[in-house]
């Protein structure tokens, strides 16, 4: 994969406290961790949660959203798909939660220098790694642009936060709320030169802005992906790379989940 993007640290185990959780918006919950394992996250990378239930042995990824090293607190924002994350929407502030992390390659945010604009693109629950994203390029004094995608009103989140940051756009596909459309329906009219593009989404959106920034020098996108051991050993997140003469792929977990435009098939 691309040198330009950030190797993890050694991946840590911690059982982390909880410190709250609140549900954002409809099914949308976001949770405040505390641990020493803070001091070596990276904005883009992810933490590999162990539902506390002896009966769901997988792990869950969720993506960090926010890092406060001073307090030694991360924030995390997911969405309740089944069972596990339901369990997961049930801690409270006391509780403890078994962690894994930080896990996977990071945004690759050095190659941003003070005065220059960025693009990030979200879409739905990839919006969350995003908030970290933007605080750290706003505080390198980067020019901050946010496209952020949602299926209708109800799912907007984050969008205040980013707001701190730098301007924001938000589509819906329904047009309940901002501009009707797609992430697509913004960047295709805008007219400026981005220094560099940070997006994270589901394969649709990731595929369209792959395209689009294909030639781009610095351009990541951060796939979602189905995890089972989240270290590399079981090869259940494995992508396909472009333009090989012979089968090679690579590993959401381990060599992901960040990787540079023009890379990875769709």
């Amino acid at each position: 994969m691309s040198t330009d993007v950030q190797k993890r640290t050694l991946i840590l185990k911690e059982d982390m406290a909880v410190i709250s959780q609140r549900e954002i918006a409809w099914g949308i919950f976001e949770m405040k961790l505390s641990g020493d394992m803070v001091d070596d996250m990276k904005a883009g990378q992810f933490l590999h949660l162990r539902i506390p239930d002896s009966s769901k042995l997988l792990r869950r990824p969720i993506s960090i959203s926010q890092i406060d090293k001073k307090s030694k607190t991360a924030t995390i924002v997911y969405r309740v798909e089944r069972e596990g994350t339901a369990i997961l929407s049930q801690l409270s502030a006391g509780d403890t939660l078994d962690v894994m992390g930080p896990q996977g390659n990071g945004f690759d945010l050095s190659v941003v220098a003070a005065g220059q604009k960025v693009l990030l693109i979200g879409g739905g629950i990839g919006v969350p790694p995003l908030v970290e994203t933007a605080k750290q390029l706003a505080s390198k004094g980067a020019e901050v642009v946010s496209v952020l995608g949602f299926s209708s009103q109800k799912a907007v989140i984050l969008e205040r936060e980013l707001n701190r940051y730098g301007k924001v756009y938000v589509t819906t596909d329904d047009g309940s709320y901002g501009i009707e459309g797609y992430v697509s329906t913004v960047i295709d009219s805008m007219s400026e030169t981005f220094d560099a593009v940070y997006a994270c989404g589901a394969p649709g959106m990731l595929k369209y802005v792959d395209q689009k920034f294909a030639q781009h020098p610095h351009a990541y996108l951060s796939l979602e992906a189905r995890m089972a051991c989240g270290m590399g050993a079981c090869y259940a997140c494995v992508v396909h790379l472009k333009n090989q003469t012979e089968a090679a792929n690579k590993r959401v977990c381990e060599d992901g989940p960040v990787f540079a435009t023009g890379q990875i098939e769709f």
